[in-house]
């Protein structure tokens, strides 16, 4: 495969969305065909170009594509370029092939839907900007691939926008994303300042040579922008009203595409992150934070979406701490995250079989019993619930078990409180995501008498089959011989992991863990009858149901006060400046309006006026003279 063909990586998936969004009706008929086409194909140049790469030596891996000059502006010069390497083509890999698989499972759940080829259209839209996103060899071009993903995510979260819910939803997760935005413009501001250019070989080259607070600033910009895109506390409030798109969107966004985007930046950025231990150390706080505030959400959600989309928010919490860990969690993060994307795309594929099944129905208290009318779903969404809690040999046993060792392996008072937070993720989501399971699959069957759950078509099936054999073997495919931390090493550096609890003590005390999580759920609702109504809880259990007052806090802390603000420069411009401008333009109309009443019309008076003014200057003349 000729390297120069990196380009058609995004172009292909962005043709497709220009061909159907401007070919409109017309396409109609087979515009979905056409998603499905356009995804696969950059998925086969994608597979081609891994295989070129694996038949190249470590250090021959980076090809690099340079399309044109972008940015000719007096001291700033940003070419267009791409660049493929290993970091890249996980995400490649991961962006097309489960993509596509998302693609195919779209045809059957939105086969009934009149807008079904603009629905694809922004499908090939989110990868394309994904695409670029990751391709990009500078931060500029990264920043286009950013906001692309973000337009792509309105369009697609919003796309039953007649919901008032969706388009509020839409909003909701524009505005906080625009919030992050801001950390990857004033990151790249701080970059061009200090080293002249947004590029990722000048910025990375000249890191060592730039001060710690440089880059320190730099980081902390950064990871801000993580926040925002991968819904990482305090940028989080807007991941669970995501769930009002179709759920093919949710699979789309929480597995292949805009979630990972901030993991990506801060694995990509190692070099500046590496010189800045304050920035790494704001890196792995929120990374622990947001794993344990995703999984206490979790535990109290009915939504099984949003029970989903909760879990997301912690799985990215355990890769966004790996990411801080420095070189000993880089590789540990990609794995995890791409474990993570074949079991959470076939767990939300599997909550959207259910639902095309069920009415749309989303309450899990409405379920119940569906393993024996949907049996292909059970066992597909089964192995998915496997690999998420991290039972051996499935996926997340490899991956998030490496989180948890090298979180342990930190040292000292942060490695035990690393360690022991890991370890509590890890026993509530096995309790949260078991409740999820015996929820929806098993107990006495709770759905109303207009429900006839059944089986979703094959065209659904399919591709849950195929993410669920993943969610079996990747794990142990990329931890065979320490492949993947051997793969990505060109460009993270290498691992040397200090192990400093016994990698067997570590495995049975999580089990151990994991264990005593379905054991409390399994009490709790398969031993118990599941009320229709949602009892009132504990005071935790209110507080997770709304998000742990997410909402609230940026209402009482952001909203609120910016109303005030906002208020008084709007009271300040109409009263202060404005003020201003008015009384001055009033005192000259009052002026005038008083002396325009000296014109009378009359000779005489001009004549008398004319006559004490002359008398008035002679007077003055005459005194002045004497003086």
């Amino acid at each position: 495969m000729d390297t120069e063909m990196i380009w058609l990586l995004p172009a292909l998936p962005l043709l497709g969305a220009a061909i159907l969004l401007l070919g409109g009706n017309r396409t109609n008929a087979w515009g979905h065909y056409l998603g499905c086409a356009a995804s696969l194909a950059s998925f086969v140049v994608g597979v081609a170009l891994f295989f070129d790469m694996l038949g190249r030596d470590s250090a021959d891996r980076l090809l690099h594509q340079n399309l044109f000059s972008w940015v000719p502006v007096a001291e700033l010069k940003v070419d267009f370029g791409l660049q493929l390497d290993p970091l890249s083509m996980c995400f490649v890999l991961l962006i097309t092939g489960v993509g596509s698989l998302i693609h195919i499972y779209s045809v059957g759940y939105m086969e009934h839907d009149a807008e079904r080829r603009r629905f694809f259209a922004y499908l090939n839209l989110f990868l394309a900007a994904m695409l670029l996103l990751v391709l990009a060899d500078n931060f500029l071009g990264l920043y286009v691939g950013w906001e692309g993903v973000g337009l792509a995510s309105y369009l697609l979260i919003g796309f039953w926008q007649y919901k008032p819910s969706a388009a509020t939803a839409a909003k909701k997760a524009f505005v906080v994303n625009r919030v992050g935005d801001m950390g990857l413009a004033l990151a790249m501001m701080i970059m061009f300042a200090t080293f002249g250019s947004v590029s990722f070989a000048d910025v990375f080259a000249g890191a060592p040579g730039a001060s710690e607070a440089a880059v320190t600033w730099i980081g902390l910009a950064l990871l801000l922008a993580a926040c925002g895109k991968s819904a990482q506390v305090p940028l989080q409030a807007w991941l669970g009203d995501a769930m009002e798109g179709p759920t093919p969107v949710s699979a789309l966004i929480h597995a292949a595409t805009m979630v990972t985007a901030g993991v990506y930046l801060i694995t990509r950025s190692n070099p500046i992150f590496d010189l800045a231990p304050d920035a790494q150390l704001a890196v792995v706080i929120v990374g622990a934070v947001t794993l344990l505030f995703g999984a206490i959400v979790g535990c109290a959600k009915d939504d099984i979406k949003k029970a989903l989309a909760a879990s997301t928010m912690s799985q990215i919490g355990y890769m966004v701490l790996a990411a801080g860990l420095g070189p000993a969690g880089y590789a540990f993060a990609i794995m995890h995250l791409l474990t993570h994307g074949f079991f959470k795309a076939g767990l939300f594929l599997g909550a959207g079989s259910v639902m095309h099944g069920m009415n749309d129905e989303v309450n899990m208290r409405r379920y119940g019993g569906l393993r024996t009318v949907m049996p292909i779903t059970f066992v597909t969404f089964g192995l998915g619930y496997l690999a998420i809690i991290g039972l051996p040999p499935f996926a997340g046993f490899f991956s998030k078990d490496k989180i948890i060792e090298v979180a342990f392996a930190a040292g000292g008072p942060k490695g035990v409180i690393l360690g022991v937070a890991t370890l509590i993720g890890a026993g509530l989501t096995a309790f949260y995501m078991t409740r999820v399971m015996l929820m929806t699959f098993f107990g006495k069957r709770r759905w109303a008498d207009d429900a006839h759950p059944h089986e979703s078509p094959r065209v659904m099936t399919g591709p849950m089959v195929v993410l669920a054999v993943g969610s079996v073997a990747s794990g142990g495919l990329l931890a065979i011989g320490s492949s993947l931390q051997d793969w990505l090493e060109p460009v993270v550096g290498a691992h040397h992991e200090e192990v400093t609890i016994p990698v067997w003590v570590t495995t049975a005390l999580t089990l151990a863990v994991v264990l005593a999580g379905v054991a409390v759920a399994y009490r709790q609702y398969a031993q118990r009858e599941i009320p229709a109504v949602a009892p009132a809880g504990s005071a935790l259990t209110v507080a997770a149901r709304r998000d742990l007052y997410g909402d609230a806090f940026n209402e009482a802390a952001f909203m609120r006060p910016g109303q005030v603000v906002t208020r008084s420069m709007v009271f300040a411009d109409t009263r202060g400046v404005d003020g201003i401008v008015n009384g001055f333009a009033a005192s000259i109309g009052f002026l005038s309006e008083h002396v325009r009443r000296l014109q009378t019309g009359f000779v005489r008076s001009y004549a008398l006026s004319m006559f004490a003014g002359a008398a008035l200057v002679v007077a003055t003349m005459v005194l002045v003279r004497v003086w």
